[in-house]
């Protein structure tokens, strides 16, 4: 079998989109394509419902659909709010917004919180951060992050400060930065160093000791593997041990989760597959309670080793 890649994980075990399904982003763009007024506006400008007139009114810059750097001889701008934009920059705007639409329609459909009008200020401040920071855009996953601050807060400004602070940390953990081979090093260490045992089996049956299954707790911070309100705890004790213990504290409850079914893992002699599927099945049913009681004692355990 060809080697796992962290790709393969990205697409498998987080429900990130495909090239493919990207590609199909651009299609549904332009196929339907809808402009923008401000981030802070709902009103979308008249879908053009066919490609070819598509291009033909967008003028030579667009190429079977595709945006292409207009010619300094005939620059295409856009006018919003009496400021012009380049069209390339418009259509980049436009394409980012229709992830977002795309997403905040499948967003924790589930929690009551989030009717139609709730789930248009979740769109307004997502379209805000995105308008604000277009260098970044919208990457699947950031609804996850900002919804449980809209549903504590209930504030669209306050979400939205909360939001942008706290994507400063979480920025890097999406593909564009490189904090995300940082936390698989370093869960490899810890559990190295405080379950050798566990370390072996994992190395041993197919070598998942990468921990590229991890890859969406720390994206979102487990916001996917608990329910609301443990996800409002761990949240909250991630934020207080970077004052008072550790700025790493994430990969103590990354370990915990794995510690929390050492049995089972061991028992059934799970392989990475095996280990992929128990913790997609296992979202949202882990008592968070007791994955916290577990990490507060992997930081003793280790603050102990330390001492000694």
């Amino acid at each position: 079998a060809p080697p796992v890649t962290l790709r393969d994980v990205e697409d498998a075990a987080t429900g990130k989109e495909t090239e493919e399904e990207e590609d199909d982003d651009e299609d549904d763009l332009r196929s339907a394509r809808s402009g923008v007024t401000s981030p802070a506006s709902d009103t979308y400008l008249t879908p053009v419902q066919d490609v070819e007139e598509e291009e033909e009114e967008l003028g030579p810059e667009y190429t079977n659909g595709v945006a292409q750097p207009p010619t300094p001889s005939t620059p295409e701008t856009v006018v919003i709010d009496g400021v012009e934009y380049p069209d390339e920059v418009i259509y980049t705007i436009d394409l980012n917004f229709h992830r977002i639409d795309k997403d905040v329609q499948r967003c924790d459909r589930n929690y009551s919180y989030f009717t139609n009008a709730n789930l248009a200020k979740l769109r307004r401040i997502m379209c805000t951060y995105v308008w604000e920071n277009l260098e970044i855009g919208y990457l699947q996953g950031m609804c996850d992050i900002l919804a449980p601050l809209l549903v504590i807060l209930d504030n669209e400004s306050l979400a939205y400060s909360c939001f942008k602070n706290l994507m400063v940390r979480m920025n890097m953990n999406f593909p564009h930065g490189n904090l995300m081979d940082n936390h698989f090093a370093n869960m490899r260490s810890l559990i190295q160093i405080l379950d050798s045992e566990l370390f072996e089996h994992m190395h041993q049956n197919g070598d998942y000791s990468h921990f590229y299954f991890s890859y969406r707790w720390f994206l979102l911070d487990f916001k996917r593997e608990l329910e609301y309100e443990d996800v409002f705890r761990v949240w909250e004790g991630i934020w207080a041990a970077y004052h008072c213990t550790s700025n790493h504290f994430t990969h103590f409850i990354a370990l915990a989760l794995v510690e929390h079914y050492r049995d089972i893992i061991l028992d059934n002699n799970m392989d990475f597959t095996d280990i992929i599927k128990f913790f997609n099945e296992m979202a949202e049913r882990h008592d968070g309670r007791k994955i916290l009681k577990r990490a507060r004692q992997l930081v003793h355990r280790l603050q102990t080793l330390i001492d000694s």
